[in-house]
């Protein structure tokens, strides 16, 4: 798995005009999932985005995890992440794993940040949609689960 994962004041996603999910603060987070990853990546990347302690403590350092703070996820299944752009102008996906594979497994991970507890917000799995946010920082980092 690859995720994206942006601290933010604000974050929404919309599609078809209409808000699907949307955050006051905490995380927004852009997932890829690619053929080879399993439930153990997902529950890899979740510890690891619950535990990220990448919220200032009262001294200004990033010492606080979202869960500390009590923010809320925003998350957004993006298979493009998994695009490999080596060769020629058009990205290839073929890395990025199939809707029937990925879908269950983007659930899975979303489940797994809520049993520890966390809000989770997401767009729409498949679906165009735009995603607004205001990065808080900006604080952004990738997670990778292999």
């Amino acid at each position: 798995m690859r995720v994206v994962v942006q601290r933010s004041k604000q974050a929404q996603v919309t599609v078809d005009g209409a808000v699907v999910g949307s955050i006051d603060h905490g995380l927004v987070l852009l997932v890829g999932i690619t053929h080879e990853d399993t439930e153990q990546d997902a529950k890899l990347a979740a510890d690891k985005i619950a535990g990220l302690r990448i919220f200032e403590d009262e001294s200004g350092k990033m010492n606080h995890s979202v869960l500390d703070v009590k923010g809320q996820i925003l998350s957004v299944s993006q298979f493009t992440l998994y695009g490999d752009c080596r060769k020629g102008k058009r990205p290839n996906f073929m890395a990025a794993a199939r809707p029937e594979q990925a879908k269950p497994l983007y659930d899975r991970f979303n489940e797994l940040l809520r049993e520890q507890g966390l809000q989770v917000e997401t767009g729409i799995f498949g679906a165009m949609m735009d995603v607004s946010l205001i990065n808080d920082g900006p604080v952004t980092l990738i997670v990778e689960s292999k």
